[in-house]
């Protein structure tokens, strides 16, 4: 896995929806799941939401939370 896509996929902002505005390592996972059972959008936005899924169903968030930028301190 490319650290530099990793780091911008948990950055990338949600363009659209009832989530637009977060950043994708911030969408809840019923969210993700949902997108996971319907189909991810294509393009980089759904490889990027895809890997998020990814993430969530193996418990790495967590461990990616301090990569996130401009989060409150």
């Amino acid at each position: 896995m490319n650290q530099k896509l990793l780091l911008e996929a948990i950055n990338q902002t949600m363009p659209f929806g009832k989530y637009k505005g977060r950043k994708l390592l911030e969408l809840p996972e019923p969210y993700l799941v949902w997108f996971h059972k319907n189909g991810f959008p294509k393009g980089k936005l759904g490889e990027q939401l895809a890997l998020m899924y990814e993430v969530k169903l193996n418990g790495l968030e967590g461990m990616l939370r301090p990569l996130l930028q401009n989060q409150p301190k």
